[in-house]
C-alpha cells in the first residue's frame, strides 16, 4: 500500500468536483473560516476575567 499517485488524486478532486459543483467549495470554505474566527472570539472572550460583582465567597467559619 504505497501512496496514491497523482491519477488517483486527479479522479478524486473530479469526483469531489462533481458532488459539490464549482462555486460550492469556495461557500463551504468561508463557512469553514467564519467558524474558526467564530470559535477564537469565544475563546478569547473566556480568557476575560469575572466582573468583581459576580463572584462568590464562601466562609467556613458562619456555620449557624
Amino acid at each position: 500500500m504505497g501512496s496514491f499517485s497523482m491519477w488517483h488524486w486527479l479522479i478524486v478532486l473530479a469526483i469531489v468536483l462533481l458532488l459539490f459543483g464549482r462555486g460550492k467549495i469556495p461557500e463551504l470554505m468561508g463557512d469553514v473560516a467564519k467558524g474558526i474566527k467564530s470559535f477564537k472570539k469565544g475563546m478569547a472572550d473566556d480568557d476575560t476575567p469575572e466582573a468583581p460583582g459576580k463572584t462568590v465567597e464562601h466562609k467556613a467559619d458562619e456555620t449557624k
